[in-house]
């Protein structure tokens, strides 16, 4: 009788969980010393896991180069290009707002910091983002040297220069097929060095959420709870409800048999906390269990891994009112439209990769004249919630592209309705 295989996401979720009890178990009965702090916590664990987040990481740009030069020469006319850009870019934009509405909301009902003492809470050094205006941000756009920006790893100018490529491609035809079928068949080699490293996603992912829970235990939570729950709640709200409802209003598909199928690319999404190396991942599931054409999934999954960060607003809403609140320093109703409004332009051009909301946070607290110190409340126990809501991102990203894809009639429903 053969024994069945597990497959990849058990694993992961196996992982998980025992890096987890490990983690617990190390912080609170393994005592402080040179063997537990500087050879597993800050040796063995920190080196396996930082080493996975960097395979993950140096796939990224060629993968999201390559992906959108096919996705947009697959799509091919400019006008159809146009067309799923646009759609795509509003849901991104539209989900981000109500995501930042959402959390500005449970929080002013459960009010996360009301009772909190500044002296409480564990301190950390904060780095301040240097806000940018909206013309700079445009124009940032634009590459000015693509191939720094590949170096760089400058996620809006690449996606740019790859759209362009890929028109010019997709235009040129026949002309152009050698570095067409370069550009396909290299495609093909990073997604399958991505199954490769992936292979390895066990082991990074148990030493990353040991490491995590070895160092903070639950100690660092329990001053925390309020504002924990306000930001879990609200990313829940989002990704089982807004995004839900959204996918059976435009599609009619099955929201359960939907999360059930992504359920372990969202898995992944929380071990690593990036939305960037889940791409590859997330493009591979919606066209193996969804139905949704690679054509469409190459385009809006690297964009939204860039520009549709809607789990880190959500942090952030609820962040700006916790913050307000230890600080004494209310919020107008005009604050809080200036907060969704940066909040949303804020997400657009940020870095898919660890905690980057924190940096990014301080430019909508000084939005709305809150001190930028307060990011150092919430920093000790952000890696978790950071894992959540990479979550949340991966998954609008997912319901945009099944929608964009069944507008454009390149979904296969009988896929989906497989089991």
């Amino acid at each position: 009788m053969n024994k069945k295989k597990l497959n990849l996401s058990t694993k992961i979720f196996i992982s998980l969980l025992s890096g987890a009890v490990l983690g617990v178990l190390m912080h609170y009965f393994v005592p402080d010393g040179y063997i537990k702090d500087t050879v597993l916590i800050n040796g063995v664990l920190y080196v396996v896991g930082q080493g996975f987040i960097r395979l993950m990481q140096m796939l990224v740009v060629p993968l999201v180069f390559c992906s959108l030069i096919c996705g947009s020469m697959a799509i091919g006319d400019t006008k159809t290009l146009g067309r799923v850009g646009v759609r795509t870019i509003i849901f991104y934009l539209f989900t981000t707002a109500i995501a930042v509405a959402v959390a500005l909301g449970l929080a002013s009902v459960i009010n996360p910091g009301i009772g909190i003492t500044l002296d409480a809470v564990q301190s950390s050094e904060v780095t301040v983002a240097e806000a940018t205006n909206f013309v700079d941000t445009l124009l940032n756009i634009i590459p000015k040297n693509p191939i720094n920006s590949l170096a760089n790893g400058d996620m809006l100018p690449i996606i740019v220069f790859a759209l362009f490529i890929g028109i010019m491609l997709a235009k040129l035809g026949n002309k152009a097929s050698t570095v067409a079928n370069f550009f396909s068949q290299f495609n093909d080699v990073m997604m399958e060095m991505t199954m490769a490293v992936m292979s390895a996603a066990p082991v990074g992912v148990f030493c990353l959420i040991c490491k995590t829970f070895a160092e903070i235990g639950f100690d660092a939570f329990l001053p925390m709870l309020k504002y924990m729950l306000s930001v879990t709640l609200a990313l829940a709200i989002q990704c089982f409800l807004v995004y839900q409802i959204l996918l059976f209003i435009f599609t009619r598909l099955n929201p359960a048999k939907f999360i059930k199928k992504f359920f372990p690319v969202m898995m992944f999404a929380f071990t690593t906390a990036t939305s960037n190396a889940t791409i590859p991942m997330s493009i591979d599931t919606l066209n193996t269990k969804m139905g949704v054409s690679k054509k469409i999934s190459s385009f809006t999954i690297p964009l939204g891994a860039t520009i549709n960060m809607d789990g880190t607003a959500i942090m952030q809403g609820v962040a700006v009112i916790f913050i307000s609140q230890v600080y004494g320093m209310p919020l107008t109703l005009g604050n809080m439209a200036t907060v969704i409004a940066t909040a949303t332009l804020a997400s657009i051009g940020t870095a898919g990769v660890p905690s980057v909301g924190l940096i990014t946070l301080s430019m909508v607290l000084t939005s709305v004249g809150l001190p930028t110190e307060g990011i150092a409340l919430i920093m000790g126990i952000d890696r978790i919630l950071d894992m959540l809501r990479t979550a949340v991102n991966i998954t609008g990203d997912a319901v945009c592209t099944t929608i964009v894809a069944h507008q454009n009639k390149a979904l296969d429903r009988n896929i989906f309705e497989k089991s």
